[in-house]
Order: C-alpha cells, then structure tokens, then sequence
C-alpha cells in the first residue's frame, strides 16, 4: 500500500502538502501538529491508524503550514488559516461530501469546519480531543506556560532529545523505547523549534464550545480514560454537547493510541461500524464491548452554563437557510460497514497535473 503524496496552495498562497491512499468513501483527517507525511508512514506510531484506515476509505491526509512537507516559514499560525489550509485541500481534491477524522486539536478544526460548511461532511470521528485549549481551561499559569514555549524554542531542534521526550512520555507513556525514539525524532523532522512555540500558543487559545451544539452531523467521541494530554473530561465534554454523539471510554493512558494496546482493536471495530450497528472483526463476527456514557454536565462547566448552550443550538440551526444544502450530494452511502458483501466503489479525485516545486 502506498501513498501518493501532492501539493495544493491555501488562499494566501501558502503550499500545502497532502497524501492520499486507500479506496472507498472519502475520510478526510483534520490537521493537528506533529505531522510529518513522509516521515509517519513508516512510524510504529502512526502507520496502524493509516493502513487500517485505507483498507475502508480514502484516506486523506496533510501537513499544516510550517510543518511536515508543507511550506515551513509562514508569517502567522491562527485558526483561521489552519481552517483555510483544510479547505484548500478538499477543495483541489473536488469533495463534496465526506466523512472527517479529528485526532487531538483536530477535533475542534472539523468541528469549526462542519458548522461553516453545513451539507459537506456526512460524519465525524475524534479521537483524543478537545474543545478548549489549555489557556481556555486553565491547565496551566502563564508563567509557566511562557517558560514551556521557552524552552521550546531553545530546545526543540537538537541532536539531543531530552526536551522532547518531556513531550513524548506525555503522549504515550505507556509506549516502549522504539515508539518513543520514533516520536522524539518526528517531534524533531515535523516542525522548528518556533513554529513548534507559535503552534502551541495558538492551539491553548482555542475555543469551540459555544458551537459544539451546531454540528449536525453523526459523531462518535473516543478518548483514553487516563490520556495524560487531552484530560478525559475533555471528550465528555465534546460528547456532552454535540447533539447525539455516540461517547466511547478506552482504556489507556496514552494519547496516541499505539497497535499493542487492547483499546486499538475496540476503537477500530467502532470507526468501521459507525454511524449505528454492532461493531464486527475481520471476520464479520459481532464484538461486544463496553461504551461509557456521556456526562450530562461536564465537570468544568456549571449546569446553567450547559443548559445555556444547549439552548442555543436549535435557534442556530433554525437560523440557517433550508435550502443551503440542497445543491449538495453524494455519491456513496453515508454508513459504511466493513462487513458489507459489497464494497462502495472507490471515489474519483480531480488529478493534478503537476505539483510545484518546494524552496
């Protein structure tokens, strides 16, 4: 299985990087940091995520600006222009429906993304997620907060990784030496040292929970119930407040979800059987495993304050216009089991001729 790897330019002109692989319904992967195309496709941390994920979809993936095989020295990170860049390349790829993957900060981005743009996606999976960022929740003083962006800039770059494996025992503490050399040297060829600093920054200042109540779309939530980066209360949140969203607790500590852990297989089967249906194995056989269920009120958020969003969300979808969806279809089931006698037929990406050169 190989990937085929292109390039797109965002609104600004920046040249954003972007790989394809798989066949069968589109699944586009909303961008988080700490990506590097080339360089996570061959990396025990990664590729089980993107080899299972091919075998059902079109899997689409790409490197934010600064990082990755995308353009490096950029101006200004917001997210805004993160927003642009993922509109960039669903637009040179000529999608008009598709399903969205949102790991960690990219929960938020395919949020931002579905509401803006009602009628394009037809479901959406996060995993590790989160809606506010930690300036947004108070994870951290601001002291400390500026000596970590500090530090960052000074250290992310060298031969030495003792800086990011502060960030890399965060991630998968529960990963062996092998994982974590591979996460050490990806924090390393992902990004610099200060777009590492500008992208943190940027990131503790997000913010989507007052619009979690407008994504009408199917959503399932999965998140570790020990992740040590992206709080467990974090994804009850998420499931808390989008409308219907299915919530699955997984055991774990780890923030990147590695292929030895028991909760890989359970987070798999769910992906493939979503939206509705009983979750099957390569063999088609039903499995059953527990699911948690949301909390009604998220820890950090006062019962008013919930009822108060709540509250809003049906005036928002009222509001908008009834027929903005309407010129949109698609051309492949919404559900797609793995199960299936019958596989979906796969989709015809617009082909690009050539691909400009990187500086």
């Amino acid at each position: 299985m190989n990937q085929e790897i292109r390039f797109c330019a965002a609104p600004d002109g920046t040249r954003i990087a972007f790989a394809v692989v798989g066949d069968g319904p589109p699944l586009v992967k909303a961008p988080n940091w700490l990506t590097h195309l080339e360089f996570e496709w061959n990396s025990p941390v990664w590729r089980h995520w993107w080899e299972e994920l091919a075998r059902d979809f079109t899997l689409i993936r790409f490197d934010q600006r600064g990082s990755g095989l995308s353009d490096r020295i950029v101006n200004e990170h917001s997210f805004d222009l993160w927003l642009g860049d993922l509109a960039a390349v669903v637009d040179d790829l000529g999608l008009d429906r598709f399903s969205m993957l949102g790991i960690s900060q990219g929960g938020a981005f395919a949020a931002a993304y579905i509401v803006q743009n009602p009628g394009r996606v037809d479901r959406l999976v996060m995993y590790g997620a989160y809606p506010r960022g930690q300036a947004m929740r108070g994870g951290t003083t601001d002291e400390k907060f500026e000596a970590m962006l500090t530090l960052t800039r000074a250290g992310w770059g060298r031969d030495d990784p003792a800086y990011r494996q502060m960030f890399t025992s965060r991630f998968m503490p529960g990963a062996t030496i092998e994982q974590m050399t591979w996460c050490n040297d990806l924090q390393r060829v992902s990004t610099s040292g200060e777009n590492a600093a500008d992208v943190m920054a940027t990131l503790s200042r997000i913010d989507v929970l007052p619009i979690l109540g407008d994504v009408d779309v199917p959503t399932l939530v999965l998140h570790a119930t020990g992740d040590m980066q992206v709080p467990f209360e974090q994804g009850r949140q998420l499931s808390s407040l989008i409308p219907d969203a299915r919530f699955v607790a997984l055991d774990g500590n780890n923030h990147f979800l590695l292929a030895s852990e028991p909760a890989w297989p359970i987070a798999i089967a769910e992906i493939r059987a979503f939206p509705g249906g009983d979750a099957r194995n390569d063999n088609g056989v039903a499995t059953e495993f527990g699911a948690a269920a949301a909390s009604p009120i998220p820890a950090d958020l006062t019962t008013r304050e919930v009822e108060v969003l709540r509250h809003l969300a049906p005036a928002a979808r009222t509001a908008r216009s009834p027929t903005s969806c309407s010129s949109r279809r698609t051309s492949w089931p919404t559900t797609y089991r793995t199960s299936s006698p019958r596989r979906p037929p796969p989709i015809e990406l617009k082909r690009r001729h050539s691909r400009p050169g990187m500086d």
